[in-house]
C-alpha cells in the first residue's frame, strides 16, 4: 500500500465504520431499554388501575388473584403469559404473587417504595410492583425489529458518506504533497527554482512556503556556484596568460630576461598563489575543517599589529591610518593569526576604496558582553542595493574599478567566514559618498 490517498481513505473509512457501528449499537441498546421501561410502566399502570377498580367494587382483595389471572395478557395468541406484576395489600403482605414473591409474604418498606401506590378514598389499600422483564407483544417485537433495521441502514449510509468524504479529504490533503513531490523530483534532476502554489496556512501550507524558500536558495546557490566557477576561471586566466606570454616570448628569443620582466612574472605568480591560498581557506571553512588556535589576545595589541602592517601602504596612497582604542579592553580567546588576516582584509579593502586625503580608523571599544572592533573609512561608500552582496565571493561593488594585483576578490568572503568560525558577527554600514564602517562583535 504505497498511495497516501488510499491510506487516508481507508483510515477515514475505518473510523467512519467504527463510529457508525458504535452509534448504531448504542442506539439500538438505549432505544430497546427505553422502550422496555416504557412498556413496563404502561403495563404496571394498567395493572394498578384494574386492581383499584376491583377494590372499589368489592371493598377487599378477596378474589383479586382470579381477576389478575383473567386480566388481558401481554401478548396475543396461544401460550400467552401473565405480566410479571405483584399485588401487595395495605399492610405490605403479598396478595397476588409472582416469582420471586409468593402469596402471603411480607415485604419491607424499601421494597414497596419501588411500586405504584393504590389508594381508594384517600386511603392506601395496596401497592403494585413489577418483578420481571416486560413481555413484549408481537407488535412490540415487530417495532423493535424495524427500528434496528433502520439504524443498521443508517449506519451503512453513514459509512458510505464517510468513505466519500474521506476520499475527498484524502485527495485534498495529498494534492499539494503530489505537487511538492513533482517539484522535488525536478529539483533532483537539476531544474532549480521550482515553486508550488501555497493554498492554505496550515502545516502543509507552511511546508510549501518552506519548500519554495529552499528552492529559491538552491537556485541562488547554483547560480552563485556557476558564477564563482566562471570568476575563478577568469581570475586564473589573466595571470596565466601573462605568464604564458612571457615564457613563450622568452623561449622563442623574442624577449630577453630583464629585472622588470622577471619582477612582473613574480607578481603574477604571487597573485596566483594568493588566489589558491584564498580558495583553500574558503573551502576549508565551508567544510568545517579550518582549525583555530585560540589564545587569550588583547584586542588593542591586535589592532596595533594590523595598523603597523598597513601604515606604509596607506601612506603611499595618501590615506591617514589611525587607531582609536578604549582603555582596558578585555582579552579575547581567538586565533590571532586568523584575526590579523580578517582585519588585514578589511583594512586593505578600505585603503583601495578610500581616495587620497581620506582617513581610516581602527577602533576598539568595550561592550557589556564583549568587544566591538571597527574599521571606519571615509571612502566612496557602497550603494544600498549592493550591501547585501559585498560578502559574496568575487563580488565587487563597482565592476568598473581596477583592483590591486594581489587582490583575489575573496577578501571580504574570507573575513566573514573566519569571523563566523570564531562565533562572532561581521556587519557593514555604509553611505554613498560618506564612507563605510565594518563592525565585528566579539562576545566574551
Amino acid at each position: 500500500m504505497r498511495s497516501l490517498t488510499l491510506k487516508l481513505t481507508l483510515a477515514f473509512l475505518i473510523v467512519g465504520l467504527s463510529g457508525a457501528a458504535l452509534v448504531a449499537l448504542f442506539s439500538v441498546s438505549s432505544t430497546t431499554t427505553a422502550f422496555d421501561r416504557f412498556r413496563i410502566e404502561q403495563s404496571l399502570e394498567n395493572f394498578a388501575a384494574n386492581m383499584r377498580a376491583y377494590y372499589e367494587q368489592s371493598g377487599s382483595w378477596e378474589g383479586a388473584g382470579n381477576l389478575a389471572r383473567r386480566s388481558p395478557r401481554e401478548n396475543n395468541g396461544p401460550g400467552a403469559i401473565l405480566p410479571p406484576h405483584v399485588l401487595v395489600n395495605g399492610e405490605g403482605r403479598v396478595v397476588v404473587g409472582f416469582q420471586p414473591y409468593r402469596a402471603g409474604q411480607q415485604l419491607s418498606t424499601q421494597q414497596l417504595s419501588k411500586g405504584i401506590r393504590i389508594e381508594v378514598n384517600g386511603r392506601l389499600v395496596g401497592t403494585a410492583l413489577n418483578v420481571g422483564d416486560p413481555n413484549r407483544t408481537v407488535q412490540d417485537r415487530l417495532f423493535l425489529a424495524q427500528l434496528t433495521q433502520a439504524l443498521v441502514w443508517a449506519a451503512l449510509g453513514a459509512t458510505l458518506f464517510a468513505l466519500l468524504l474521506g476520499l475527498g479529504l484524502a485527495r485534498t490533503l495529498t494534492r499539494p504533497l503530489v505537487g511538492l513531490t513533482r517539484a522535488a523530483q525536478r529539483i533532483a534532476g537539476g531544474d532549480f527554482g521550482q515553486t508550488v502554489d501555497v493554498q492554505s496556512e496550515d502545516e502543509i501550507g507552511q511546508l510549501a512556503v518552506a519548500f519554495n524558500r529552499m528552492s529559491s536558495e538552491l537556485a541562488r546557490s547554483a547560480h552563485l556556484r556557476r558564477q564563482m566557477t566562471a570568476d575563478i576561471a577568469h581570475e586564473l586566466r589573466s595571470p596565466l596568460s601573462v605568464l604564458m606570454g612571457y615564457t613563450e616570448s622568452l623561449s622563442e628569443g623574442v624577449l630577453h630576461p630583464t629585472p622588470a620582466i622577471l619582477r612582473a612574472m613574480h607578481e603574477e605568480s604571487r597573485l596566483l598563489s594568493h588566489l589558491v591560498d584564498d580558495l583553500r581557506t574558503l573551502s576549508l571553512a565551508d567544510a568545517g575543517e579550518l582549525t583555530l588556535n585560540r589564545v587569550l589576545t588583547g584586542p588593542g595589541e591586535l589592532l596595533e599589529r594590523v595598523a603597523a602592517s598597513y601604515t606604509g601602504q596607506a601612506r603611499a596612497k595618501g590615506v591617514d591610518l589611525r587607531l582609536a582604542l578604549a582603555a582596558h579592553l578585555p582579552s579575547l580567546a581567538l586565533d590571532p593569526e586568523r584575526y590579523a588576516q580578517v582585519l588585514g582584509n578589511l583594512v586593505g579593502n578600505a585603503i583601495r576604496y578610500t581616495p587620497p586625503g581620506g582617513r581610516i580608523t581602527l577602533a576598539g571599544s568595550a561592550l557589556e558582553d564583549g568587544v566591538l572592533l571597527e574599521v571606519i573609512d571615509t571612502g566612496s561608500g557602497i550603494a544600498p542595493e549592493q550591501l547585501p552582496h559585498i560578502f559574496e565571493r568575487f563580488y565587487r561593488a563597482d565592476s568598473a574599478r581596477t583592483v590591486n594585483e594581489a587582490e583575489s576578490g575573496l577578501g571580504l568572503s574570507i573575513a566573514k567566514s573566519l569571523v563566523e568560525l570564531h562565533g562572532h558577527t561581521l556587519t557593514v554600514e555604509s553611505r554613498v559618498g560618506q564612507g563605510t564602517t565594518m563592525r565585528i562583535h566579539c562576545p566574551r
